[in-house]
């Protein structure tokens, strides 16, 4: 039955990723796992930054906004699958579909931008020490930090105005475990041609241009470590730069393949595999890679846990 004129009275429906088969409550239980994971880590990594002193740097404050972003991303889509699942109902109102679109997007374009504020910090610390102080400044940082905030929530508002915009007809179905714009334009009976060229553009914008500034950040850093005469500094650049480029490779390399295909040529199936892979195992990976490879988050998180020790 066509629903163009029900758009806004009806639910959704999400088929979701699993059934009730025993694999499935397996592969179900374990992203509850992973979820948890990433809530208790990203939680942990807020913790730790605002506690200690020694972390109130800009590189830190950046990687608070970061597991912040995380955090948030990771509940706007798995409570609601995990409710609908062990509820059996597959029903999310236009409203929350809305909701989620809108957290979803805006996250994802915020810590797009925040990973390439991210580059530049450590592009400023390593290939101009000297005036870090004066280029990343508290408040150089904030309104860096801030930029990402806004210009990701900007995106996410003109993605919601615009796909709830269209008309949309045949099945309310959606084939996916939480609401994407894509696949929700993939049953629109209007002509999103022009939409998907916007698209396009804001994908560059949003995506491309960050990873433009992250190659070059990047290539300098190289280019000055490998020029570094201690072998111990050089080992300390590596290994903080390594890490944020194994997070901007996993994060950049799913978002490009999400967003910037054509409509027509989307496969659900994939979708939800790279969208499981980015929303659930990015959020809990970060603060893995951040934490088990930093000295200071490692000696912060003991000084923590001996207080929690000491007031015992």
């Amino acid at each position: 039955m066509a629903w163009e004129n029900q758009t806004f009275s009806s639910d959704f429906i999400l088929l979701g990723i699993f059934d009730h088969s025993p694999a499935h409550t397996f592969l179900f239980s374990l992203v509850l796992g992973i979820f948890s994971a990433a809530v208790l880590g990203n939680s942990a990594m807020l913790l730790l930054i605002c506690v200690d002193t020694r972390l109130h740097t800009p590189m830190y404050v950046l990687l608070g906004q970061l597991s912040l972003m995380d955090l948030m991303l990771v509940c706007t889509t798995v409570p609601k699958m995990a409710a609908n699942y062990l509820s059996g109902s597959k029903a999310i109102s236009v409203a929350g579909c809305a909701t989620q679109i809108f957290f979803y997007i805006s996250l994802l374009g915020s810590e797009c931008f925040l990973l390439a504020v991210m580059a530049y910090d450590r592009y400023i610390a390593i290939c101009r020490p000297l005036r870090y102080t004066d280029l990343m400044s508290p408040k150089i940082c904030g309104l860096l930090a801030a930029s990402s905030w806004i210009l990701g929530s900007t995106d996410g508002v003109i993605d919601v105005v615009a796909t709830f915009s269209f008309s949309y007809c045949g099945s309310r179905e959606i084939a996916h475990f939480f609401c994407d714009f894509p696949s929700l334009l993939m049953h629109s009976c209007s002509d999103t041609s022009t939409f998907e060229e916007i698209l396009f553009i804001c994908c560059i914008l949003m995506i491309v241009f960050p990873v433009g500034i992250v190659i070059a950040s990047y290539a300098h850093v190289i280019l000055a470590v490998v020029r570094m005469g201690s072998g111990e500094s050089r080992r300390k650049a590596f290994s903080t730069c390594s890490s944020h480029l194994t997070v901007v490779a996993m994060y950049y390399g799913a978002g490009l393949f999400i967003y910037m295909r054509p409509i027509s040529e989307r496969s659900p199936t994939k979708d939800k595999m790279v969208s499981a892979f980015h929303t659930f195992l990015t959020p809990m990976l970060n603060p893995l890679i951040y934490s088990l490879r930093n000295k200071d988050v490692a000696r912060a998180f003991m000084k923590v846990l001996g207080k929690g020790k000491s007031g015992d």
